[in-house]
């Protein structure tokens, strides 16, 4: 996710870093390449020049020569203005006190509409919801039987039929509150491009239903194109913010730095993946975070909470510090990892990232090609990795398209690990053995268990996952 605009910004920082006093030249030239950074991704002419204008002006007030570390204070002005281009905060859904809450998408073909429907409802549905789908689309061909196979896969039911999308619309609004739904999602046709045609069936829509919210859909790929959609969309349907699709691609990040100034609303969620999970609200400060290679903690951890459950997470950490794991643990861990989306992403969230660290070097297939060496050990094997000799490595290799040496390798970094968990006890231990020589004084660790825990194996340990 904007890795390249990440980049170049980290370049231009590193810079001010080796600097223990900034001049007003300084400053220009800086913000001079990352008004540059930002065409070069795409963000607006406009909304790049205040951009920079705003964090020069900043940077040359007292609030930058009062700082102990000017470099820092240039950065922290720099993130406090990205977040507030992304729009300044999340926005805060209301709901309808008359059930369903209405919300229309629209958007051109080809955007993602009908996948993020289903995404979206996902959501509500996780927030507690009781959603309900409508496929207004009847323009492109199968639109209304993919919506119907991606709902089926989340337990959410879909109404639709073979007649007109404004006769769809009334009669979806009848059923949803006959069946007590509470949020309703409508699906509507896309076009090639912006039409009267589409603007015309859109309007009517929304004059029968009379959402009470209109997302718009765009596509963050087409960058600052993507802007100038939403705003002719806002012009002719008064929208009340977007969702941006395939933040995950290689996007210039132009859209998403664009829309909020340029259109005046604001951009609600954000799909990052090709996954039903992959959606998430938008969060402005986490973005930017991350845009400055500062990482993303927060939906760090919400990812973990969701793919881990804690009671199982407990267990497998008491396993791990007990030494007792096996590869049975470790493979389920793996899987529960692989529910929190691609590791690229997951990489891109970790704060402090070496110089030259790239999450597109991360790769994917080595946690595949890990899984199938675990997944073609016998059960045996599996618990007790010590027995797996020269005749059972070929075996394995065999079996899980893999090699002898990458067999190898995971029972080194394996055996490793445990002898790591057994290593990190023998000192609790002697402590303890010391203590009941004075006089039984009790071990302080004792009254805790004498470790920490952890929700999580750090699969760190088993090597680099990169290409």
């Amino acid at each position: 996710m904007f890795d390249t605009l990440t980049g170049r910004l980290g370049t231009i920082f590193s810079g001010l870093r080796s600097k223990g006093k900034l001049t007003e030249s300084d400053i220009n030239a800086v913000m001079s390449e990352v008004r540059t950074a930002l065409l070069e991704a795409d963000v607006n002419l406009k909304v790049a020049k205040e951009f920079k204008a705003k964090v020069t002006e900043r940077c040359l007030t007292s609030e930058l020569h009062n700082a102990l570390n000017p470099a820092q204070q240039v950065i922290k002005i720099v993130n406090e203005e990205l977040v507030e281009i992304l729009g300044g905060e999340a926005l805060s859904l209301g709901f309808s006190e008359k059930p369903p809450t209405i919300i229309l998408l629209a958007g051109l073909q080809g955007v993602g509409k009908t996948t993020n429907a289903v995404k979206l409802a996902k959501w509500f549905k996780s927030q507690g919801r009781n959603p309900m789908l409508v496929g207004a689309d009847l323009q492109r061909p199968a639109a209304v039987k993919q919506l119907m196979t991606l709902a089926e896969s989340i337990d959410v039911p879909v109404f639709s039929e073979d007649s007109d999308p404004i006769s769809v619309a009334r009669k979806g609004l009848q059923e949803a509150t006959s069946l007590g739904k509470d949020v309703l999602i409508y699906d509507t046709a896309g076009r090639l491009s912006i039409d009267q045609d589409l603007m015309d069936e859109i309007r009517k829509i929304s004059d029968e239903i009379k959402p009470h919210y209109t997302f718009l859909v765009i596509d963050a790929m087409t960058g600052q194109e993507a802007v100038n959609v939403a705003e002719a969309f806002n012009e002719k349907l008064s929208i009340d913010a977007m969702i941006l699709t395939k933040l995950d691609g290689d996007s210039r990040g132009g859209a998403a730095l664009s829309a909020k100034t340029v259109v005046g609303k604001p951009i609600a969620f954000a799909s990052i993946g090709e996954r039903i999970e992959d959606f998430e609200v938008f969060h402005p400060d986490r973005l930017a975070s991350r845009i400055l290679g500062m990482g993303d903690v927060l939906t760090l951890i919400e990812k973990a909470e969701d793919a881990f459950d804690q009671n199982e997470a407990q267990k497998a950490a008491d396993r791990l510090l007990s030494g007792e794991f096996n590869l049975d643990d470790f493979l389920e861990q793996m899987q529960q990892l692989k529910k929190m989306g691609p590791l690229q992403n997951l990489v891109g969230m970790m704060p402090d990232l070496p110089q030259g660290a790239n999450p597109e070097d991360i790769d994917e297939s080595r946690l595949a090609r890990t899984e199938a060496i675990i997944t073609s050990m016998t059960f045996e094997e599996r618990d007790r990795p010590e027995i797996i000799d020269g005749s059972r490595r070929s075996r394995i290799a065999k079996g899980s398209g893999t090699t002898i040496q990458e067999v190898s390798q995971l029972l080194k970094q394996f055996k490793e690990i445990k002898r790591m968990m057994k290593g990190n006890k023998k000192p609790q231990n002697r402590k303890k053995k010391k203590s009941k020589r004075k006089k039984g004084k009790q071990n302080p660790r004792a009254k805790t268990g004498g470790s920490s825990s952890t929700n999580a194996f750090d699969l760190s340990e088993f090597g680099t996952f990169t290409k």
